[in-house]
C-alpha cells in the first residue's frame, strides 16, 4: 500500500492512499468463497452453486462492501504507518474504484496538535482562603429561623415585612389594561414581588382600607405594552398579617431532625455542613483559577473537528436537561463555541500533563468523588452500587478524580498566593 501525506494547514492533512488491485481482488474472492458455502439459490443445493453463478448474483454487492471496508481499514493502517493522530473523521474522495484497478483515494482530515506545556512553576495562581466563624453560624441559624416564618393576623396597619392580601384594579389613561385587575393577591412588603411604588402605596393601610396608588412601569418592564407607562390603581387591603419567627428552642431543633443535644447540637451540625460547603467552594475556586492560568500560559491551536464534537456534546447535554428529544429542537450551536473551545483546550493540556507525569486515578479520590455525587440522594448506597455496575459512568468519575489530582499537582508546584475572604462572600450568603 502506497501512502503520501502533505500539510495543507497547521493541523490539516491531505493523504493519498493507493491499495493494490491484487488486495482488492483477493478480498472480494475470499468473501465470495465464504458466501458460496451458505448461499441459497434457486435450482442449487446450499453450497453447491458454481462460483460463476455466485459472482453474477452477488459480485456487485460484495465488491461494494469490500471497497467500503477497505476505505476504512486502509485509512486506519495509513495513519498508523504515518504516525498521525486524526482529530475527527476524514473526508474521503475516491480517485479510482474500477475493476482490476488499484483502489486510490484522497483523505483530508485534521490531526491533534503537539502539546508542549510551559513549566507549571511559572504559573502565578491566587487562591482564596476563608473560615466559618461563629458569626457565620449565627447568621445561618437566623436564616433557618426566617425560613420557618409563619404569619398571623395583625390588628394594625401594614408595615415592612408584613404579608398583605389585596384586590386591585388598574387603569392607564382612564382605560383598563390586560393584567391590571386581580383579587386576593398576597405578597410580603419588601420582598420585591410587586413594583416598589405599589408596595409603598399599601404601607400604613389596615385591613378593609382602600388606597389610590400611582406608579410608572419601568422602561424594561417584562410586558412590553406597559413599559414606561403611567398607571393608576385602586387598591383594597383585604388582610394584614405579621411575621412570627420561631424561637430557637428544642422544638425548633427537632424540626431539623436534631432530637437530642438541643441548640448546641444543631449549631454543631449546621457548622459542619457550612464547612463542607465552604471547603468544596474553595476547591472549586482554586481549580478554576488553576485551569485559567494553565490555559493562559499554553495557547493551543485546536482542530475544528474537536471543537465541533464538544459543541454537539454540550447541545445534547442541554437537550437532556431540558427533556428535549426531538433533534430538530436542538439549541443553536453558536453560544457553545467558546465554552467548547475552552473545554477542548483544557482537555488536551490536562491529558498531556497526566501522561507526562504518569498520574493515575487514586481509588480514594474516586470514592470521594462518588460520595459527592450521590450525597444529596435518599439512598446513596443504592446509587453507588448502580454507578459501580456502569463501566462508562465509573470511567467518567475516574476522569474527574484524575483531573482533580492534576490540578493539585499543579498547585503544589505553582506560585500560589492566598487571598483572605469570607464565608459570606465566597458562598454569596445573605442572612
Amino acid at each position: 500500500m502506497q501512502v503520501s501525506v502533505e500539510s495543507i494547514g497547521t493541523l490539516a492533512r491531505r493523504m493519498q492512499v493507493q491499495v493494490p488491485a491484487e488486495r482488492v481482488s483477493a478480498e472480494i474472492a475470499a468473501r465470495l468463497k465464504t458466501l458460496s458455502r451458505t448461499a441459497r439459490l434457486k435450482g442449487f443445493r446450499p453450497g453447491k452453486a458454481p462460483m460463476t453463478v455466485i459472482e453474477r448474483q452477488f459480485g456487485p454487492q460484495v465488491r461494494s462492501e469490500v471497497i467500503g471496508d477497505l476505505l476504512r481499514s486502509s485509512f486506519a493502517e495509513a495513519v498508523t504507518q504515518q504516525r498521525l493522530a486524526p482529530a475527527g473523521d476524514p473526508r474521503i474522495e475516491p480517485q479510482s474504484l474500477g475493476d482490476n484497478q488499484d483502489l486510490r483515494y484522497v483523505a483530508t482530515f485534521e490531526v491533534f496538535p503537539e502539546v508542549a506545556l510551559r513549566p507549571v512553576e511559572e504559573l502565578k495562581i491566587e487562591r482564596p482562603r476563608a473560615e466559618v466563624t461563629e458569626a457565620d453560624i449565627d447568621a445561618m441559624i437566623e436564616r433557618l429561623r426566617k425560613q420557618q416564618t409563619r404569619y398571623e393576623a395583625a390588628q394594625r396597619a401594614a408595615g415592612e415585612g408584613d404579608r398583605v392580601k389585596v384586590d386591585f384594579e388598574g387603569t392607564i389613561g382612564g382605560e383598563p389594561f390586560a393584567g391590571g385587575k386581580a383579587e386576593g393577591v398576597a405578597f410580603v412588603i419588601g420582598e420585591g414581588r410587586m413594583l416598589p411604588e405599589f408596595e409603598s402605596g399599601v404601607i400604613g393601610a389596615a385591613a378593609g382600607e382602600e388606597r389610590a396608588v400611582e406608579l410608572d412601569f419601568p422602561a424594561d418592564y417584562r410586558a412590553a405594552e406597559l413599559a414606561g407607562k403611567h398607571a393608576h390603581f385602586k387598591v383594597r387591603v383585604v388582610s394584614v398579617e405579621q411575621p412570627v419567627v420561631p424561637e430557637l428552642d428544642e422544638e425548633f431543633c427537632k424540626s431539623f431532625g436534631v432530637n437530642e443535644g438541643g441548640v448546641a447540637k444543631l449549631r454543631e451540625e449546621v457548622a459542619g455542613n457550612m464547612r463542607r460547603e465552604l471547603d468544596q467552594q474553595l476547591r472549586n475556586r482554586a481549580k478554576a483559577a488553576t485551569l485559567e492560568k494553565l490555559l493562559e500560559a499554553n495557547p493551543i491551536e485546536l482542530p475544528t473537528a474537536l471543537i465541533d464534537a464538544q459543541v454537539r456534546e454540550m447541545q445534547v447535554d442541554q437537550m437532556r436537561r431540558a427533556g428535549i428529544k426531538d433533534p430538530a429542537q436542538a439549541p443553536a450551536p453558536q453560544p457553545f463555541v467558546e465554552p467548547a473551545r475552552r473545554r477542548a483546550a483544557l482537555g488536551l493540556l490536562l491529558a498531556e500533563l497526566i501522561k507526562r507525569e504518569k498520574l493515575v486515578a487514586d481509588p480514594q479520590r474516586v470514592e470521594q468523588r462518588l460520595d459527592e455525587m450521590v450525597g444529596g440522594y435518599g439512598d446513596p448506597e443504592a446509587l453507588k452500587r448502580a454507578y459501580r455496575q456502569n463501566a462508562e459512568a465509573m470511567r467518567q468519575i475516574e476522569g474527574l478524580a484524575l483531573e482533580d489530582q492534576a490540578v493539585e499537582w499543579i498547585l503544589a508546584r505553582a506560585q500560589v498566593q492566598e487571598s483572605a475572604s469570607t464565608f459570606k462572600d465566597l458562598m454569596n450568603f445573605t442572612p
